[in-house]
Parts: C-alpha cells; sequence; structure tokens
C-alpha cells in the first residue's frame, strides 16, 4: 500500500470522536480501517492476477531505486563529430547486400584451418605453422583497403600488428586484439558434425564452422569495421591499433608473448587508452539483457602430483600400490575443495550487486540479501549461499580444481613404480598462485605422513630429508607456467563508462530501440584465460568484451571447443556495429 493511502487512514484514524460514545466510536473505526485494508488488498489481488498490475515488481521498485547506487549505469554512448557517419553505415550495415558481404568475409576466414596444438614446436621448426601463410594471404585479398592503408608488422613470423595512425599523436592509441587460431577438430568426430568443421557453411541464418564463433567473429568483425569505414573515407584523430596472435588456444607462447614484447618497445608501458579482447557479450539473465565486460581473469597452476614406491611382481603386492597411493592423495582432492567466497571488491560480488539493482526478476530474497550485503557481513552469506545455488556462479568466484591427466603402470603383472595425475587449478581473483602452493601443500600433508612417503612441495622438503620412508610425494608446477589473477581493471574509469556507453549504444541501434534502459552492463570475469594475460603492462583498461549476442546462455553454447561452432548473422553483424561504434567513439573521448 502506498505511503498516501497509509497517511490517509491514519488520518480518519485520528478524527476527534464524539464524548458521549467514546469506545464505541474507537471500535467503529478499528473494524472500518481493518475493512478499508482488506478491500484495498483484495483489488490489488485482482490487478495482480488479471496481470493489470505486478505486485512483485512494485515490491522491488523501492529496493531497486536503493541499490542502483551500487551499479551506476552509463548512458549510450552516441559519436557527435561522426554521427553522420556512424548513421549512414548503419544503415548500411542492416542492407542484404553488406550482411551478404560480411558472412562471406567471415565464412571465408573460417574455410582457412588454423589449429594450434599443445606444445608446438618454436615457429620455424613445427611444420604445423605454415598453417597461417594462406589465412594471411585471404586477409590481404578478403580486406584491400586495410592494407593498403593500415602499417602492417608481422612478429614471430605468424603475429599481426595493423597501425592506423591517428592525426593527433598525443592522443593515447586504442588496442583492438583477437586471435588468428583455433583449436583442432578432433578427427573422429567431424561425421558429427551438422555441417563440414571448415565448410563456412551459411544455412541463411547461421554460420557455420570452427572459428566461427571463437575468435575469427572478432577477429574478422574488427577488420570488417576497419574495411567499412575506410570505404567511406574515414581518418581516426586518434590511433587505432590492432593486435592478432596465433596461438590463444595454446597459451600464447609464441603469438601474444611475442606481439607484447614489440608493442611494449615500440609505444612502452601504459601507452594504450584502453585493450579490448574476446571475452564476454550479453544475455538474458534474471529478466533483463545484461552484458557482461570481463574486467579480469582468474590465475591459473598445474600441479603435478608424483608418487614413486618399490616396484615388484604383482602376484606379491603391498597394501597400497603406487596407483592406489596416488588415488587415495586424489580422493582427497575431491573431497577437500576449496572454499569459495563472496567477497566485496571483487568483480563477481560487482556483478550480483548490478544484477540486483536492475535486473528485474531477482528475487525478493536475493535483491533483499544482496542490498544490505553492502554493510552487513550475515546478509553478504546469506546472499552467497543463494547465488551459489548456480554452480556456474560459484566456479567463478572461487578457486576451482580439477583432475584432468593421469598415468601410471607400463604392465600388468608388474608392480607401478611411479604414478602421476595433474590437477589443474584456477585461481580467485582475490587470491593467487602462493596460496594455491600453500593449500595444496598443507592438504596432502597428513597422508604423506600416514603413508610414510618423503614429501617434497614446490622445491621444498616437507618431511625429513634423510628419515625412512616407503616412497615419496612430490607436488610441483607441472609445466612452469603458472600464472596470477589479473589486475582488476577499474569500473570507477571514463574509460569504462566508455566502453559501457557504446555497448548500450549498439544494443539500441541494433534495435531500433531509444533509452539506457534496455541493456544492463554488469562487470565480471573470464572463466579462462585470454592474450591479455601478456598485455597487463600495456594499460589498466582491459575489457573482455566483443559484444557477443548470447541469448539465453553464453557463447560457450555454440559448440566452442567441439563439434557443430556455429554463430547466428544477424550475431556478428552487430559485433561488426559494436567494433564500429567503439573506434567512432574513441576517437572523439577525451578523459
Amino acid at each position: 500500500m502506498s505511503t498516501p493511502m497509509l497517511a490517509a487512514f491514519t488520518e480518519k484514524a485520528q478524527m476527534p470522536e464524539p464524548v458521549s460514545q467514546p469506545r464505541p466510536r474507537t471500535r467503529c473505526v478499528g473494524r472500518t480501517l481493518v475493512k478499508g485494508l482488506v478491500v484495498v488488498l483484495a483489488f490489488l489481488t485482482c490487478l495482480h492476477a488479471f496481470e493489470v498490475l505486478d505486485l512483485r515488481s512494485c515490491l522491488s521498485e523501492r529496493i531497486v531505486d536503493v541499490t542502483a547506487a551500487q551499479c551506476p549505469q552509463a548512458t549510450a554512448v552516441l559519436p557527435e563529430k561522426n554521427s553522420n557517419l556512424w548513421t549512414s553505415l548503419g544503415k548500411e550495415f542492416d542492407t542484404d547486400k553488406f550482411k551478404s558481404r560480411a558472412v562471406e568475409w567471415l565464412g571465408g576466414a573460417v574455410r582457412v584451418p588454423t589449429q594450434s596444438y599443445d606444445k608446438m614446436a618454436p615457429v620455424g621448426q613445427d611444420p604445423r605453422w605454415d598453417a597461417f601463410g594462406p589465412f594471411h594471404e585471404y586477409l590481404l585479398k578478403a580486406f584491400p583497403q586495410v592494407h593498403s592503408t593500415l602499417e602492417l608488422t608481422k612478429v614471430n613470423t605468424y603475429g599481426l600488428v595493423y597501425v592506423w595512425k591517428g592525426s593527433d599523436p598525443s592522443l593515447k592509441p586504442i588496442l583492438l586484439a583477437a586471435h588468428q587460431d583455433v583449436v583442432p577438430v578432433n578427427p573422429d568426430t567431424v561425421d558429427k558434425w551438422s555441417h563440414p568443421p571448415f565448410s563456412g557453411f551459411f544455412d541463411g541464418e547461421r554460420i557455420w564452422g570452427r572459428g566461427s564463433s571463437d575468435d575469427k567473429s572478432g577477429l574478422i568483425g574488427i577488420l570488417s569495421s576497419v574495411e567499412s569505414l575506410l570505404e567511406r573515407g574515414f581518418q581516426p584523430t586518434r590511433g587505432v591499433v590492432l593486435a592478432f596472435g596465433f596461438d590463444e588456444e595454446a597459451s600464447g607462447i609464441y603469438g601474444a608473448s611475442s606481439l607484447s614484447k614489440h608493442l611494449l618497445s615500440t609505444y612502452g608501458k601504459n601507452a594504450f587508452l584502453l585493450l579490448v579482447d574476446e571475452g564476454g557479450g550479453f544475455a538474458n539473465e534474471f529478466g533483463s539483457v545484461v552484458a557482461t565486460p570481463a574486467i579480469a581473469e582468474k590465475g591459473y597452476i598445474d600441479v603435478r602430483v608424483e608418487v614413486t614406491s618399490p616396484g615388484g611382481h604383482s602376484s606379491v603386492p603391498p597394501e597400497h600400490t603406487t596407483i592406489g597411493l596416488l588415488s587415495r592423495l586424489l580422493v582427497h582432492y575431491e573431497a577437500n575443495p576449496y572454499e569459495a567466497r563472496l567477497s566485496r571488491g571483487t568483480p563477481m560480488y560487482w556483478k550480483s550487486q548490478c544484477l540486483a539493482a536492475h535486473a528485474s526478476d531477482v528475487p525478493h530474497k536475493l535483491r533483499r540479501a544482496l542490498k544490505r550485503a553492502v554493510k552487513s557481513d550475515k546478509a553478504l552469506k546469506q546472499a552467497q549461499g543463494l547465488l551459489f545455488e548456480d554452480s556456474t556462479f560459484r566456479a567463478l568466484v572461487g578457486t576451482t580444481q580439477a583432475i584432468d591427466l593421469i598415468n601410471g603402470g607400463v604392465k600388468t603383472n608388474a608392480l607401478p613404480e611411479q604414478a602421476w595425475a595433474v590437477v589443474n587449478h584456477r585461481i580467485a581473483t582475490d587470491s593467487s598462485v602462493d596460496a594455491v602452493k600453500e593449500h595444496d601443500t598443507a592438504l596432502l600433508k597428513g597422508l604423506a605422513h600416514a603413508f610414510n612417503l618423503s614429501y617434497t612441495a614446490f622445491g621444498s622438503q616437507i618431511t625429513g630429508k634423510d628419515a625412512p620412508a616407503y616412497g615419496t610425494l612430490t607436488i610441483s608446477d607441472a609445466w612452469g607456467a603458472s600464472l596470477e589473477p589479473a589486475p582488476i581493471s577499474p569500473i570507477d574509469a571514463p574509460e569504462y563508462a566508455l566502453l559501457s556507453g557504446t555497448i548500450k549504444a549498439t544494443y539500441n541501434a541494433h534495435r531500433g530501440l531509444e533509452g539506457d534502459d534496455n541493456i544492463v552492463v554488469a562487470p565480471g570475469i573470464m572463466s579462462g584465460n585470454t592474450d591479455t594475460r601478456y598485455y597487463w603492462a600495456l594499460t589498466p583498461h582491459i575489457y573482455r568484451y566483443n559484444h557477443y549476442n548470447a541469448r539465453n546462455g553464453t557463447a560457450l553454447n555454440n559448440g566452442v571447443h567441439t563439434i557443430n561452432e556455429s554463430i547466428e548473422a544477424d550475431a556478428f553483424l552487430e559485433m561488426i556495429k559494436f567494433f564500429t561504434t567503439l573506434i567512432l567513439n574513441a576517437d572523439e573521448f577525451r578523459a
């Protein structure tokens, strides 16, 4: 009931009563008040039942208004100086002619296989890198304006850096990144694809094939945008740099790693206004459309767990073989997962606050808990419990562990002398590599003692070196490639507002909408790692976002890294609009 209505009832209840009949009059007014309340509630219930009024929305509006301060939204940002160009290109992008052109651009890229594999030898030694030569030839033919106007530097043979110089060298350029490589297609699954994996087939709605989503859509989307701007004679005031790695799917050891060194030596530290790479998109969440630019990435370490013990004939086995000992250790791992905690000041906390502030269908109990969680630890814990009912959300918040590799034994009648496994960890944004090492070291110490194993953890002797032992337990960084969680990009910076406003403008323009409430922008994180792991020194404003329309899921639902990878042509067109709008908006941006 509204405050004015309550006030009216209060005034009526306080009216002066006849002196001769005070008690009956009081009871009468009380009954009238109760009857009035019942009538009003019944009336509102009827309106709700006939869908004339949504009581849940009414009840949640005040909470949304209060919590909105926890997730301020930028207004849509439209180009001003280049508004006519932006409008004209928007109309062109909506034509069937341009759609056919864009589909062919992406389909052609998919038709050139560029698979990268784990543990490839360096460029020049491993012939599998040669696959990227034909892809470069394709780009040269498909985007003639880009290659005749921008300066192209090839780094470590196949890394691509395009430089579009701005007319004002005092302005920091923007950096747009993507990767050329795709994950391999398992030959045993080729017949399970709806369309051949490197066909680039267009069925009138979707473009099919490996890389159509991850990440040739991003790379071709960027080049399509630049080509279109060049065809209209656009000359940027602020420089634009494109960086395309070639082994992101294999940790970027030869690609982005080399590109980062080139960019640092050419431009220096903190030389770019912002960096946008592959990452988040937008989807329906709690009844609202929510865009999630990833402002951080989890850390990473693979822990190798190795056990050795005496061998011998399997006809005279010990109580536990080496494989048995390893199994006990791995069971102990899974029985003791990392405790995930939703902490203030982390990306997923901010994401939850944005959902509470702006998503229409967040349950009242969760919204209330998140509102109070700003100051109340008890409410924060309650909100955590509700949010962690979604296992995906929980995984994004905390450090995870997954046993992915195992090896041991050489023959059925020989006791194994060695067995090992690798446990993959994705490290929470508010944790560290050292914290994971300490946790895992302590976790296995008790079992090492119970089984009389000499224990070494990450180069440190945990048990007495010369003490008699049945066998050994060694845990270590499996590949020596651990990675700290990425620095968190600020969300109170003008650069984040620029990105957010561009997202809103693109979403509106693609649908003919106006206003700032059609899409919510909420920061988040990446579940994996991108090439940006090598670019931290280039700018503090790193956003992993390519404006992919995931509808009711995520990009991972479209066959990424598995069979039937595809992308809707309409979603790809909107990505081109996003990059175009971002380039034009950044060109006019002045912090």
